[in-house]
């Protein structure tokens, strides 16, 4: 139980904290040579980590006007190939300096649109990354598609390389949305997909949508997620629409005054909320929710839950490798992103280099903070000793600062502070980023611009 006019108090700009410390600290000062250095110092010695490989398909077919993500718009599907080519290619960079008995626990496709792949393409790009690294037998793969470009013959091919994650994106189910976004999905679409998924035997199906959007009101998209919870996904993602048109141009295609603001927005992220936990789905927090039994629920309650560039994940500890277009590696303490245009991604690739063009070397404060935050967005609260244990402070002196910052959420009921830890309440966990936020030192250090979307 929150209030509207508590969620108003902290609407403000602020990070979705998956990286600490986020992207725009990041500098071409890290690059290439220094990731690599980074790779080989990671990859000797014993007892090391397992991997987790995320591969990026930047294609669409057509632009979703709200879309932040990376993409390529267009209709030549003979991009596929040669772009897979390049991440071949760039496995084959990489691979060398990796220890082959380090093992694949997850792998994802994202994109743009994996699905923008023929069945035959995915088969290619899966079997190079089946040559280059060696993928344990109860691996997680998963892949986003396009339920509007999605056909039976990709779900069967993925299904038979082994993948058992479906994300998909539905969004909203309004059709006034839908054009006002530029993506027309009828609701039969969406339930066809998911019904291809059930009948192949794929463990799990998760759906992703967004509040925010034109001409979204409570009435509208409780209709959608009263559709959205009959579909019965294994899992629910429902984004915060993230408005950057300082990012990205093209989100003015969207009229300003079409968009739910202020009271109206968080009206509509409350009922959705309180929707999905009244049919039986547990707010992981942030933007998540799974069913009682999902290993996410699972992990939570272990305290294993852990958190990367693709969101809430079961897979702690993993060393992170991105392949293609701005894709992000999180290896030892380390990030490092790939080049952003396609032209300068395939003339590093094609001059034996590793592709990335930026990054960031953490220091031990920076490790120090990345692990308060994550482990505040996963678990929800924080036991000082285990901190002090870990990095050698005594928490309350190392943090007076951020403990007094604190205090205003204790105020409202979001946060409870004991001697021995700071807890996090059920309301608390829509806030979680504005309680992250406390912690880190970069949002208003001297000369940094940083811009971000709004926290809810």
């Amino acid at each position: 139980m929150i209030s509207i006019d508590t969620l108003l108090k902290y609407d403000r700009p602020g990070p979705r904290y998956t990286s600490y410390p986020t992207a725009p600290v990041w500098d071409e000062a890290f690059g290439p040579e220094r990731f690599k250095a980074k790779i080989i110092e990671t990859n000797s010695g014993k007892d090391l980590p397992p991997l987790s490989l995320y591969f990026h398909i930047p294609f669409c077919f057509s632009l979703c006007f709200y879309c932040g993500c990376h993409s390529i718009i267009t209709k030549n599907r003979g991009h596929a190939g040669e772009y897979t080519s390049y991440l071949k290619r760039e496995m084959e960079n990489i691979s060398p300096y990796i220890n082959k008995d380090r093992k694949v626990i997850q792998l994802h496709w994202g994109g743009g649109s994996p699905d923008f792949l023929s069945p035959s393409e995915m088969e290619v790009l899966y079997g190079c990354i089946a040559d280059n690294f060696t993928i344990a037998k109860d691996a997680e793969l998963g892949v986003e598609l396009d339920p509007r470009e999605t056909t039976l013959d990709h779900l069967k091919a993925l299904k038979g390389l082994g993948f058992n994650r479906i994300s998909m994106g539905v969004q909203d189910f309004d059709p006034a949305v839908q054009k006002a976004v530029n993506r027309i999905q009828p609701e039969d679409i969406t339930r066809r997909l998911v019904t291809w998924c059930r009948e192949l035997g794929f463990y799990s199906v998760n759906t992703d949508l967004i509040y925010g959007l034109p001409y979204q009101t409570v009435e509208s998209f409780k209709k959608t997620s009263d559709t959205v919870i009959d579909i019965n996904p294994d899992r629910i993602a429902m984004f915060n629409y993230a408005h950057v048109p300082w990012m990205k141009k093209h989100q003015k295609m969207m009229k300003e005054d079409t968009l739910p603001h202020g009271r109206e927005k968080l009206e509509i992220l409350k009922m959705a909320i309180e929707k999905f936990t009244e049919a039986g789905y547990v707010y992981i927090g942030m933007d998540h929710f799974a069913k009682p039994q999902d290993e996410l629920y699972i992990a939570q309650k272990q305290k294993t839950l852990y958190r990367n560039f693709q969101g809430y994940t079961t897979k702690a500890g993993c060393d992170l490798y991105g392949f293609g277009i701005t894709s992000i590696s999180m290896v030892g303490n380390c990030y490092a992103q790939n080049q952003k245009a396609l032209k300068d991604y395939y003339s590093a690739v094609d001059a034996g280099m590793i592709a990335s063009y930026r990054g960031y070397e953490l220091n031990h404060d920076d490790l120090l903070r990345r692990h308060i935050i994550t482990r505040l967005m996963c678990d929800f609260e924080l036991t000082k000793s285990d901190v002090e244990e870990r990095y050698g402070i005594t928490f309350d002196h190392y943090f007076g600062k951020e403990l007094k910052r604190l205090e205003l959420f204790t105020d409202d009921g979001l946060l409870i502070l004991h001697p021995e830890k700071i807890e996090i309440t059920d309301s608390g966990r829509i806030l979680i980023r504005n309680i992250a936020m406390a912690f880190d030192v970069y949002l208003e250090a001297p000369g940094r611009k940083m811009k971000f979307s709004r926290t809810i």
